[in-house]
């Protein structure tokens, strides 16, 4: 059976484990891992001191051109991106309402939002002093209830660009955003883990949105702690405004000099990269891995992508009604407890599945595959 690879050394001396992580570019456990030539460019962006107000405007408009932007901003992360977003929408460039942030007493402060839109990090609409208002139900929206839900009091409409969170029923983006725009009402999209494919760099602001945000420290591959916010040349301004180094109500997710060079550098990177190269390596990873343990009756073991829920292939094990062995929660303990420890996605549960275990390849390095199959084979066939 495979081994674990050596710890390095400046984890050795904290005690902490690494893990081999099959669940995504999931935060939790690292991100993703930068590459060489970004952690190169951060050491020297480091070895001088430089005016952040002009870098931030450089960064951005360089990210701006690589995404056929208005404008952008470099951000601490896409939660802190979806904080600025709400801000920009309520305070526009008036530095009085940026000063006064949370309170929004006498602003336009409600974000509508999708039922089926609302998400774990939504939060971060209120941390701004946004109010958050539902329409539609679990698995439906029409049209007049977004229509009926506008008031003076509404800031922006709100999209969800995310895995398994656009069922049949859910409201179009175009027709949201032309419902938005036929009030004046800026339309905001949050794409923070849809990349890649390189294409949704660009989809949402060519159909209309007027802020889109992701993360830079997922598929991008850039530091951690960085995000971007791309779309409108006044939204924008007015996010940067109330963002680090001033002291708006985005201070407190700042991001440092070194992160702002990085985060370009790694978008460069990202999109010179052959994508279908890249589709096919996951690709022959997540069938190694199927291979493993497909042939166990009461397991359906497949590949699976999509344009929305799984946007790179993924190894998908689906637990039958006829399943015999242990269940997918046991097998997911038993490799997170086990040596190494490997994470796995717990799945969505849906088509008539009682359970389902699916592995991520994007941070897979070379000979994990091996790995995560011969445990997944082990602990599968254990009685």
């Amino acid at each position: 059976m495979p081994t674990a690879k050596p710890v390095p050394t400046v984890y050795q001396k904290l005690g902490v484990t690494p893990i081999i992580h099959g669940a995504g570019t999931t935060t939790r456990y690292g991100g993703s891992l930068m590459r060489p030539e970004t952690i190169e460019v951060i050491r020297e962006a480091a070895q001088a001191f430089v005016n952040l107000d002009e870098l931030n405007d450089a960064a951005g408009a360089a990210i701006a051109r690589m995404l056929g932007a208005e404008a952008a901003l470099v951000t601490g992360g896409a939660a802190a991106g979806l904080v600025l977003q709400a801000a920009a929408c309520m305070t526009s460039d008036d530095p009085a309402r940026m000063a006064r942030l949370p309170d929004t007493t006498g602003m336009r402060n409600e974000f509508i939002i999708q039922r089926m839109h609302r998400f774990t990090y939504d939060q971060t609409f209120r941390v701004a002093g946004g109010v958050l208002v539902d329409i539609g139900l679990g698995r439906r929206t029409m049209a007049y209830e977004l229509e009926d839900a506008i008031t003076d009091q509404t800031a922006a409409v709100v999209y969800l660009y995310s895995p398994f969170t656009s069922p049949p029923g859910v409201l179009p983006f175009e027709t949201m955003c032309d419902i938005a725009h036929a009030h004046g009402l800026p339309i905001i999209v949050d794409a923070a883990s849809m990349l890649p494919p390189r294409a949704n760099l660009y989809k949402h602001v060519r159909l209309g949105a007027d802020l889109v945000n992701f993360s830079g420290g997922k598929g991008i591959r850039g530091p951690q702690s960085t995000g971007i916010l791309a779309g409108r040349q006044d939204l924008i301004r007015a996010a940067a405004l109330n963002n680090s180094p001033n002291a708006g109500v985005g201070r407190p997710a700042k991001t440092s000099k070194e992160e702002i060079v990085g985060l370009v550098h790694a978008l460069e990177l990202f999109l010179a990269e052959d994508e279908a190269a890249e589709l096919n390596r996951h690709r022959e990873v997540c069938t190694h891995i199927i291979d493993a343990v497909r042939h166990l009756p009461g397991l359906r073991a497949v590949v699976e992508q999509d344009a929305l829920n799984r946007i790179i292939p993924h190894a998908v094990i689906y637990f039958e009604p006829s399943w015999r062995g242990p269940s997918g929660q046991t097998v997911r303990e038993a490799l997170a407890t086990g040596i190494p420890h490997i994470y796995v996605q717990q799945g969505t549960q849906q088509g008539g599945y009682f359970d389902e275990i699916a592995v991520d390849p994007i941070n897979l390095q070379p000979g994990d595959e091996e790995i995560i199959a011969a445990r997944l084979r082990e602990e599968l066939t254990r009685r």
